[in-house]
């Protein structure tokens, strides 16, 4: 039977990538973005198995009202991709308050209100998978995007605690450890702050580590989400990307490292 996906930052980036796969495995799909006009060519693809819906995820409210209008649209939900994101780039000293507001207000408490809006409907039906798009650096902070590590982070443990609590209502909930794929996150989707001249060293090294490869093309990682999705058990957490799987095993293990080099210290602890 034809799956139901309501996918959140669908109209570019990895949320098109996953609207693309799921389109063309015949599923029917409830696309959401600020703004759909980039779907139009899908749109004249699939008639009768896309919707577009306009969305601030920053509005509670009218992720709510689009998340009704989304069962609507086709009677249920099965997938539900939380995508939408944007990224706050530079030193946390320089970030301003509204730029830091503005940031968590769509990758933390969008993804928030998303989950919230569909959780009644998935449980009433008695089944559903939740995809909460995170990072694979959500592990650890990274100077210049602490912010957006920072928020992936958070989503990550609201979205364990999400998992424990809905599971006995036969819905589940993937965390996407997303590697760096090629989203235009970096243009499009970026807020800068002000650079401050005392972080130009800093900055000329982050730009030799990270080079200009701009990463894989999102629709590289579409074909792991599709049998990501026809599990019948599948992962609470799974990495998005052969290089980053390795990436975050050398980060864990280092933490790890460091605690055991630590031990001693913590353990004149009696907590």
């Amino acid at each position: 039977m034809a799956r139901v996906w309501f996918i959140t930052g669908a109209s570019r980036g990895l949320g098109r990538a996953f609207a693309e796969a799921a389109l063309g495995a015949g599923d029917r799909v409830v696309a959401a973005a600020r703004d759909v006009s980039p779907l139009e060519d899908l749109v004249q693809k699939y008639p009768d198995n896309l919707v577009r819906l306009p969305l601030d995820v920053s509005d509670r409210a009218a992720v709510h009202a689009v998340v009704d209008r989304a069962v609507a649209a086709f009677g249920r939900l099965d997938i539900v991709v939380n995508n939408a994101g944007v990224l706050l780039l530079g030193m946390v000293e320089e970030a301003t308050e509204e730029q830091i507001r503005a940031h968590f207000d769509v990758n933390l408490f969008g993804a928030i209100w998303v989950a919230q809006a569909v959780v009644p409907h998935l449980r009433a039906q008695g089944s559903g998978h939740i995809l909460q798009v995170t990072s694979m650096g959500s592990g650890g902070g990274y100077a210049s995007v602490g912010f957006y590590g920072a928020g992936k982070a958070a989503l990550d443990s609201v979205s364990e605690a999400l998992a424990m609590e809905v599971e006995s209502f036969g819905v589940k909930v993937t965390i996407l450890q997303m590697g760096g794929y090629d989203t235009g996150l970096f243009t499009r989707g970026t807020t800068a702050t002000r650079p401050d001249p005392i972080y130009d060293p800093l900055r000329a090294r982050l730009a030799e580590i990270w080079g200009e490869d701009a990463g894989p093309a999102p629709s590289t990682a579409a074909p792991v989400i599709m049998e990501l999705v026809d599990l019948p058990d599948p992962p609470r957490r799974l990495i998005v990307g052969s290089s980053s799987y390795d990436l975050v095993q050398e980060m864990a293990e280092a933490r790890h490292a460091e605690y055991r080099a630590w031990e001693g210290l913590s353990r004149k602890a009696p907590g």
